[in-house]
């Protein structure tokens, strides 16, 4: 039976997710074309934290240490997101344009990125007979930079565009609606390039990787195509001073518990991402699983950290302190870093998996709570919800940064120590080194956890009992 139009106008808004987040300026096509440039985000977070460290440790034999350092370079970049986002909002061109320059040429440094990254590779493996020694070191670098550039580029610049054109009403839901979006790319990527990837050969792994680059400059191109209203600018206009940054910063700094929960969207993020360069890794050399099973890990991840969101919605819904539920995320993270552990001694891929997926869960419950947090922190001078979100992800993505090179290192150290028998006989074996930095990170959850003790104290004893009344679904939350 064919459905006509009627019967879909007929639907059920419940039987539409998001249906409720078009509006007459931004309408349902052209939110969903928008949302393209989400997939190819997800398809590049795929590639940097899954697939390509597994293939660079254990296909090509780079020291897990070089190949965090590799990977960290692009997360080290997004504490420029906040900068990015702020000068986008005060770019002033003569056709009246201010996020898609920014989304271009974010794409285009995405795209070329991910086009010599493959290559980059080759030579960082040791396949080179011409050049100097530290060739592919250098070009792996600018590889990964240029490609984590691109992608915050064009991400903070995307968010933004739909936000401008999403009224106040539907703003939310425009925004809940790319963030799913990102999570899908990463899930159907994940499959994707692991099923490409099930009998790896170098030549294959050039195909998958400028595949997906072609893909990222599709994709945002379709996305970006007359999205913005051309409004040009009077010559008054575009000579007028701009508000001044560090204004700004300086107002945030003084509003009441802003830093704090910065800190602790810091080490939250340090203790959930330690591990990101090493899952993969770990199940080829601990657990023996090949390449296509170890990439969809990633999907795992993604899918927990989707239900973590659903959960987040429902008890926040409820009418639940956002920093007594940030406290869920980390209790779950303990319990999967656990799991993750004991996957070797047991040899079960299954707890692995289930490892995995808490890990996201719990990463999940803690991001949208922290952020929910910060998007009810009080507005003071320039320090507006704009900067004050920024800072949040400038936080966890510093943070994060940090800790895919933290884990290398520490991997690759311990593990030397411990194979070399300093350690004894009993820690003599290739796990030790990943089990250090997992059992790090559990320490590093539960000084998550006493961190935010204060800043539950304070909400309960100045907690205004109307203010969780309001009822807040899914399609509230913004990424």
């Amino acid at each position: 039976m064919i459905l006509r139009r009627k019967h879909v106008k007929a639907l059920s808004p419940s039987w539409l997710p998001f249906a409720d987040a078009a509006s007459e300026d931004l309408p349902l096509h052209q939110l969903l074309r928008l949302s393209l440039f989400q997939i190819s985000v997800g398809m590049a977070t795929v590639l940097l934290l899954g697939t390509l460290n597994r293939v660079m440790i254990v296909e090509m034999g780079v020291p897990a240490s070089v190949v965090a350092i590799m990977i960290a370079l692009p997360v080290l970049v997004a504490p420029f997101r906040a900068l990015l986002g702020f000068r986008s909002d005060t770019y002033r061109s003569a056709l009246g344009w201010k996020r898609i320059p920014y989304l271009w040429f974010g794409s285009l440094w995405q795209m070329g990125g991910l086009a010599i990254m493959p290559f980059a590779l080759i030579v960082l493996s040791g396949d080179q007979t011409l050049g100097p020694a530290w060739a592919g070191e250098v070009l792996a670098a600018l590889a990964f930079l240029m490609t984590g550039l691109g992608l915050h580029m064009t991400q903070t610049a995307g968010l933004a565009l739909a936000a401008d054109r999403a009224t106040e009403e539907t703003r939310p839901r425009v925004v809940a609606m790319l963030y799913v979006m990102f999570l899908i790319g990463m899930a159907i990527s994940s499959i994707v390039v692991g099923w490409l990837l099930r009998d790896f050969a170098p030549l294959t792994l050039v195909r998958v990787v400028q595949g997906c680059a072609a893909m990222t400059l599709i994709l945002n191109l379709i996305a970006l195509w007359k999205q913005e209203r051309l409004r040009p600018m009077s010559a008054a206009e575009m000579a007028a001073p701009r508000p001044k940054f560090r204004a700004a910063w300086s107002d945030l700094r003084r509003v009441p518990d802003a830093m704090r929960l910065m800190a602790v969207v810091a080490l939250g993020a340090l203790a959930f991402n330690m591990q990101d360069v090493l899952l993969e890794p770990y199940g080829g050399e601990i657990l023996g699983l090949s390449v296509a099973a170890t990439t969809l890990l990633t999907a795992s991840s993604a899918i927990g950290a989707l239900a973590g969101f659903v959960l987040a919605a429902r008890w926040l819904g409820r009418g639940m302190d956002p920093f007594r539920m940030a406290a869920r995320g980390p209790l779950v993270g303990i319990a999967a870093l656990s799991c993750v552990v004991f996957s070797a001694p047991v040899g079960s891929a299954a707890l692995f998996y289930l490892g995995a997926f808490g890990i996201g869960l719990g990463g999940g419950l803690f991001a949208v709570a922290t952020l929910t947090a910060a998007m009810n922190l009080p507005e003071r001078g320039l320090a507006g919800r704009g900067l004050v979100l920024g800072a949040w992800g400038a936080a966890q993505a510093t943070a994060a940064g940090s800790a895919v090179a933290l884990g290398g290192l520490l991997r690759d150290g311990i593990g030397h120590l411990a194979l070399s028998g300093r350690l004894g006989e009993a820690l003599a074996t290739p796990a030790a080194g990943y089990s250090f930095v997992y059992h790090l990170e559990i320490g590093l959850l539960f000084a998550t956890l006493a961190a935010l003790g204060p800043l539950v104290r304070t909400r309960i004893l100045t907690r205004n009992p109307a203010q969780g009344s309001a009822r807040l679904g899914l399609a509230e939350f913004p990424t």
